[in-house]
């Protein structure tokens, strides 16, 4: 199983947010991810910086450690110029760059560009064509499209990904739409749990519907004649219940992640703690997980 951090874009870069990325390599993580938000929740009020010039400088103070957005949504991406930026991204930092892509939500900042939000059923449409261009445009020099909701012009992204035929997709998704879509076009699949749990269900039941979103992922690769093994599964923490407090200490998290190892999960993704906040954590117990947990789940 591997483990991964998720730093949000809150440092200054000169004090102290280069030392976070740089210590994440450190401590061993497989990956470290950032959120791709325009701002979020409880920290509306504070510093939040844009993600992709947050990654590409530290792509440029890291050099193992694989990058990317947990996760970019139409609600503030278009297709071509995202493409764009993720292939400098991908040049800078040597072909290190992952990309978790959503449907997105209708979170305060979903107004920002001023519109109203999008039903749910609007923002899976645009998520399905936004999925197929953005996948087009990374393996191909030269891209024309019209769509319903996007369009792209001799769109060109030379000289391309340094991964090839593109960088990998992430696909954030838990209904049947957005599930085919990461049989379809991810290396890897994304869940926070099932969010109707949040507040309400028991670790227990959360459990249970990681295995049956699991389940469904499997059976929609099954349908496209996919190994369901390929895509990795990641489970990024902290947004529904689970079993125990993952880090409450080193034993917490050992039980926690094999039980989500026990139902499918391959990548498990930790907050970077910040004090005071919804991801307010132990700092020393969260570097002893980063640090030690491997070997005992090995």
């Amino acid at each position: 199983m591997r483990l991964s951090t998720v730093i949000l874009p809150i440092h200054r870069w000169r004090e102290g947010g280069r030392e976070v990325w740089r210590r994440a390599e450190e401590l061993g993580f497989h990956a470290a991810y950032t959120y791709d938000h325009l701002s979020w929740r409880t920290f509306r009020d504070g510093p939040w910086f844009g993600a992709i010039p947050t990654l590409t400088a530290a792509a440029a103070a890291t050099e193992r450690l694989r990058l990317g957005t947990l996760v970019t949504s139409p609600n503030f991406r278009h297709p071509v110029t995202l493409a764009k930026d993720l292939v400098a991204l991908d040049d800078v930092s040597g072909g290190r760059v992952m990309v978790g892509i959503g449907a997105g939500g209708s979170g305060f900042d979903a107004t920002a560009l001023g519109r109203e939000p999008w039903t749910a059923r609007e923002r899976a449409d645009r998520f399905a064509e936004f999925v197929l261009l953005l996948d087009r445009l990374l393996r191909e020099d030269s891209v024309s499209y019209e769509g319903e909701f996007y369009s792209a012009h001799e769109a060109r992204n030379i000289p391309g990904c340094v991964q090839r035929p593109r960088l990998p997709f992430a696909v954030a998704a838990t209904g049947p739409r957005g599930l085919r879509l990461a049989a379809c076009y991810g290396q890897a699949w994304v869940t926070t749990g099932d969010p109707r749990l949040s507040g309400t269900g028991t670790p227990e039941q959360s459990l249970q519907a990681v295995r049956e979103q699991v389940d469904r992922l499997a059976a929609a690769c099954a349908e496209i004649g996919r190994d369901a093994g390929e895509p990795a599964k990641i489970m990024l923490t902290g947004f529904t219940p689970q079993p125990g407090r993952p880090l409450e200490s080193l034993d917490a998290f050992v039980d926690f992640a094999g039980r989500h190892r026990d139902v499918g999960i391959t990548e498990i993704v930790l907050h970077w703690p910040v004090p005071d906040s919804v991801f307010a954590a132990d700092q020393k117990v969260f570097e002893r997980v980063a640090t030690e947990a491997a070997a005992q789940l090995a």
